[in-house]
């Protein structure tokens, strides 16, 4: 299992409107995280946009990462959410700036 912390930045217009999003994720997309081993998978927003993600890979984040790219309710996911990121390249999911941990109290 590994820890995983990342970071992506909401366009502050679209703030609630993405929050409203994520109150009604798909059941498809949830089984899909679980699937690919995204366990405790948590999302935290600041005012500003600046979203934070954590989540407990079974294996690694690029192993969780590439699990969902052979998902088909993946694509869809990534493409409804792709316009409430700023410096977007590609999808969401392939600019989730991986965060090093440097510190873990049990």
């Amino acid at each position: 299992m590994q820890r995983v912390g990342f970071l992506l930045k909401v366009k502050p217009a679209l703030i609630e409107e993405y929050k409203q999003h994520h109150q009604a994720v798909w059941q498809e997309m949830r089984d899909a995280l679980r699937r690919q081993g995204w366990h405790n998978y948590t999302l935290f927003l600041r005012d500003d946009g600046l979203l934070f993600g954590y989540f407990e890979a079974e294996d690694s984040f690029q192993a969780s990462l590439a699990g969902m790219e052979g998902e088909a309710i993946n694509e869809r996911w990534q493409a409804m959410m792709s316009p409430y990121f700023e410096s977007l390249t590609g999808r969401p999911d392939q600019n989730m700036i991986e965060l090093q941990e440097i510190f873990h109290l049990d």
